[in-house]
């Protein structure tokens, strides 16, 4: 397909169903998530992922200057081992971030220990790490509870997998999906974290989807950077991008018939979607989930850009928290997202209201459109939490569609109070 960015719409009409369960639910993985005394909480704080043998992993990263030194292992190990990883340790509290040459050595410490207990060669193995930054990973305490973690390895694993990996967030995120591809069972599973510190270049986000088809290592990477594009790399919370985004994809199983490849990559742009839009609507703070979407540009780099510019805005995130139209801000956000376009071709909706049109404000109700904002807000007038803004700026073939959330006191709050 052209367009990179696929539109919901298509995928709405996809084969793919959504079944219970995550990131086991495709064929040979098993997860577990334990408490390692990691967190103050006492909750799970220690997770594992564990792929067949023979996998092909691929990923995208943080292109943050100040990355954690486990992205740089994991891009090392992903480029020596070709893409054959089979297990990636995940720990929640300390983002192992900026502490120097320790940091480094810690990850690897951690990573050969997990490595000698399964069997493994360090290359085969990757860590991902989030929290606070500037904190240290426990590894002794990491590494006494390394027999446990493996032993909890299960194919129900998935949700204490996800709930292992969660710092701020509110809600776990998981889902999974498959359909049948020539007559063969196919199956996508995925989860993820993050809510704070959401605005990805490919923030602390990490996300991982497994699949039971195989594929040419070189097509999956492609797959997976295109699919980042669309999903993890629409999204804002904050417009702070973190020092250890990591998205890992891992494909498995016998080889996928080629004519499949399309089918294939819609399914991984929906459960990468599902799974982005859910760290959006769990932005810190967060009562609904916003959508933007940019129709006529030159070209989908350019409505990307203009889409995520809008979904970013403080002054567009305030107003739709205090459920206010103010389309004024909408449009001083799109002139400042750095594409050209003629004002007099710019139309705008908010939800199903046309409020901007041809260079010019349309007279229209605005408490009827307030009203309309505010049912999706979070609290007693919840009906739906997306609120959908669209602009049609020109001719163009380009489009893309770009999610955030609204800015409230209590994300200033959780974050004032964060490491105090």
């Amino acid at each position: 397909m052209k367009n990179a960015l696929l539109n919901l719409s298509l995928l709405a009409s996809s084969i793919w169903s959504p079944i219970p369960g995550g990131i086991t639910s495709p064929d040979g993985f098993l997860a577990a998530g334990i408490s390692a005394g990691l967190k103050p909480s006492g909750k799970k704080d220690l997770a594992l992922l564990y792929a067949p043998d023979g996998s092909c992993c691929s990923g995208t990263f943080t292109q943050s200057i100040s990355r954690a030194h486990c992205v740089d292992l994991c891009i090392e190990r992903l480029k020596a081992s070709q893409g054959k990883i089979r297990a990636v340790v995940i720990n929640s509290g300390q983002a192992n971030a900026c502490t120097g040459s320790r940091g480094k050595i810690d990850s690897e410490m951690i990573t050969h220990e997990l490595a000698k207990r399964l069997g493994l060669s360090n290359e085969e193995v990757l860590i991902c790490s989030t929290g606070v930054i500037g904190e240290l990973i426990p590894v002794e305490r990491v590494n006494n509870h390394l027999d446990q973690l493996i032993k909890s390895l299960d194919k129900n694993g998935s949700l204490d997998a996800a709930n292992a990996i969660i710092t701020t967030d509110l809600r776990v995120k998981q889902i999974a999906y498959q359909a049948v591809l020539g007559g063969r069972r196919i199956c996508i599973g995925g989860m993820a974290k993050g809510s704070g510190m959401i605005h990805p270049s490919m923030a602390t986000m990490l996300s991982y989807i497994t699949c039971d088809a195989g594929i040419e290592t070189e097509l999956w990477s492609d797959m997976v950077r295109r699919v980042a594009e669309s999903s993890f790399n629409a999204i804002t919370v904050d417009g702070d991008t973190s020092t250890n985004d990591t998205f890992l994809a891992f494909s498995s199983g016998s080889e996928l018939d080629p004519r499949y490849f399309s089918t294939l990559e819609e399914g991984l742009h929906l459960t990468a979607q599902y799974l982005a839009k859910a760290i959006a609507r769990d932005g810190e703070g967060a009562n609904c989930l916003l959508e933007i979407k940019v129709e006529g540009a030159q070209s989908d780099v350019e409505a990307q850009v203009i889409a995520r510019t809008i979904a970013s805005s403080s002054l567009v995130k305030t107003a739709v928290h205090g459920s206010d139209p103010n389309w004024g801000r909408i449009i001083a956000a799109l002139g400042r997202s750095g594409n050209s376009f003629n004002l007099n071709d710019v139309k705008l909706w908010i939800g199903p209201y046309e409020i901007f049109s041809d260079g010019i404000p349309l007279d229209f109700d605005r408490q009827i459109v307030s009203n309309f904002m505010k049912e999706r807000l979070k609290g007693k007038y919840l009906i739906d939490d997306l609120i959908s803004i669209r602009l049609l700026i020109g001719m163009g073939r380009g489009s893309a569609t770009a999610w955030g959330c609204d800015l409230s006191d209590e994300y200033i709050r959780i974050n004032a109070d964060y490491t105090t």
